[in-house]
């Protein structure tokens, strides 16, 4: 199964659409999209620029419409949507204060650690639930976007290897 799916992306959509496409997926993003470049060899400028937007392209739409979504499965008849909802508004909750603190590099720096479930997706719910003005919010997503990629694209690429 998993060699079907990579023929298909690699055979299909080509080395450089395989690093944008991974990097716009919720929790891979670019902290996989990055390394998934160095390990298709490809260079660092490309793998970094491909990922950041890739990244970039989800969080308009997540910053424009999050609340809608959230507030409609809150109200479903489906359990699972209700469970999704409850679970993304609590994560959100759990860090408002840190968050509306510091706002702008509150988000920022929240996004640019390159750990799963603080990327791009996860900073554009938050920026959207503490109702950070849009240009602001995308703003602030796209620098950390930028420096978890610079962090990354170091790490992949062998830089750090330097000083260890």
């Amino acid at each position: 199964m998993v060699e079907a799916i990579q023929n298909f992306f690699l055979n299909t959509v080509g080395e450089e659409l395989c690093v944008f496409f991974c990097s716009m997926i919720p929790i891979i993003e670019l902290r996989g999209a990055i390394p998934l470049g160095a390990a298709l060899g490809l260079p660092w400028w490309q793998s970094y620029l491909l990922s950041v937007i890739g990244n970039m392209l989800p969080v308009p739409f997540i910053l424009l419409l999050i609340k809608a979504v959230i507030s409609w499965m809150a109200r479903s008849r489906v359990r699972f949507f209700n469970k999704v909802a409850d679970f993304l508004l609590k994560r959100v909750e759990k860090r408002r204060d840190k968050i509306e603190k510091y706002s702008f590099w509150g988000v920022c720096l929240f996004v640019a650690v390159p750990l799963p479930v603080t990327g791009a997706w996860t900073g554009s719910l938050v920026a959207a639930m503490i109702d950070m003005k849009f240009w602001k919010a995308l703003l602030s997503c796209l620098f950390g976007v930028m420096i978890a990629g610079v962090v990354m694209t170091l790490i992949s690429y062998g830089a750090l290897a330097v000083f260890f």
